[in-house]
């Protein structure tokens, strides 16, 4: 066996010696402090994947109060919270590759102190609308002005069996999916089992996780939905009379006691947006995308252990000559594309899960573009509301030829919510 494969395995071994005695603890993060529910409630093993409660929590904008335990101001046409509910969500990250290059930072070990860092207000603005709001404290993203990280207020009415839904939103990097997105597959930036995005989404690895502002107006049935979202690629102050489409289709079968979903993603369209440069010139851009994926997940158990498995395919065609740049690949020799799959086994439900992944890809840049990777892990529950996760990635094909930027990655994350 590899030497630093077998010191991998060891880590593994000490951690989970060493991680197996912390306490346990009930989560306290914004929904959960709306609802009076554990955060065990929404989500499958760990946050933030969903589970098919805590899908219907957020199909339902929001809204629902749960237990009762926290009181409502209540008069005609109003419907609020006796109180506004916050969570400070952060992630505390340490990076490291094994590369000869200086000028690659995680290659002496990289620390982010905070990678992510955002206070989340959110729940309830009536009975059939809700809201939620990422402010970003990450010092890089407040000296951007890109305080406002998130926002999104669904708005929802039912009829018969369906739920009609507008969703107004933007975000700084969760791409337009941030809308409105269910599964855990990495559809949407934010929503996946392990911290190496790109090694275990094909749409992560496209990638799809940009600026974006729209409306998603989804339609949506016990077995699924449908979601168009007409959006531009950017956050601020902004004039378009032409954005871009994002469409989603998702079904959501169940097979025993096993919770099943899959689905598909087209982003495409060309946007013209206008924006102020620091001279106060209007200055137009253009923006084209052109990109496609599907993905599948089950969620259960084998025996008493949960077990889920997640697989993408995501495909950015080349950009063509003479045609706007592709966002999603801006290469003119071929097709940037990518083949993942993913598990992650409870081995302690609910407390500690192993994961593997393996990803098999492409860059487009040339005959020669594989780019590959296997990945194992594992996510270990301090607390409810506190994960810890251990990410290794082992890198080959064409992109990995030289030792500069080196043919592993090692990422420890600390991410909490409360």
């Amino acid at each position: 066996m590899n030497l630093k494969v077998r010191h991998f395995f060891v880590a593994i071994g000490l951690l989970m010696f060493l991680l197996c005695s912390v306490p346990k603890a009930d989560a306290t993060p914004v929904f959960a402090r709306q609802t009076g529910y554990s955060c065990a409630v929404c989500h499958f093993q760990q946050f933030p994947l969903l589970n098919a409660f805590g899908r219907n929590f957020k199909l339902h904008a929001y809204a629902e109060t749960g237990t009762g335990k926290q009181g409502r101001i209540e008069d005609d046409n109003l419907s609020l919270p006796s109180t506004l509910n916050a969570s400070f969500v952060s992630k505390l990250r340490y990076q490291k590759t094994d590369g000869a290059s200086p000028n690659v930072m995680t290659n002496d070990g990289q620390v982010s102190f905070p990678d992510e860092a955002f206070l989340t207000l959110g729940g309830r603005l009536s009975k059939n609308i809700g809201f939620e709001i990422g402010l970003s404290f990450v010092p890089q993203d407040v000296t951007d002005g890109k305080i406002l990280s998130e926002f999104k207020m669904p708005m929802t009415t039912s009829v018969d069996d369906i739920t009609l839904s507008a969703i107004p939103f933007t975000t700084s990097a969760q791409g337009p999916a941030y809308g409105f997105e269910l599964l855990n597959t990495g559809a949407v930036e934010f929503t996946r089992a392990l911290e190496h995005a790109g090694e275990t989404s094909a749409q992560q690895y496209l990638p799809t996780a940009i600026p974006a502002t729209g409306v998603a107006f989804v339609v949506y049935h016990k077995y699924g939905y449908l979601n168009y979202t007409p959006y531009v690629p950017t956050q601020g102050s902004f004039g378009s009379s032409k954005p871009m489409s994002y469409f989603r289709g998702v079904v959501t079968p169940t097979l025993g006691d096993w919770d099943l979903g899959g689905g598909f993603q087209i982003w495409t369209g060309t946007s013209n947006v206008k924006s102020t440069a620091a001279d106060n010139s209007i200055v137009t851009t253009t923006t084209h995308a052109d990109a496609w994926a599907v993905d599948l997940q089950a969620q259960g158990k084998v025996g008493a252990y949960p077990l889920g498995l997640y697989t993408t395919y995501g495909n950015a065609p080349k950009t063509t000559d003479g045609n706007p740049v592709n966002i999603f690949n801006g290469n003119t020799y071929g097709d940037a594309k990518a083949w993942t799959i993913s598990a992650l086994f409870g081995v302690i439900p609910d407390k500690l899960a192993l994961a593997a992944g393996y990803r098999k890809a492409n860059t487009g840049v040339s005959d020669t573009d594989a780019d590959n990777a296997i990945t194992l892990g594992l996510a270990y529950m301090l607390t409810k509301n506190i994960q810890f996760q251990l990410n290794h990635s082992f890198y080959s094909g064409d992109t990995y030829t030289t030792a500069d930027a080196g043919k592993n990655l090692t990422t420890l994350v600390l991410y909490s919510a409360f």
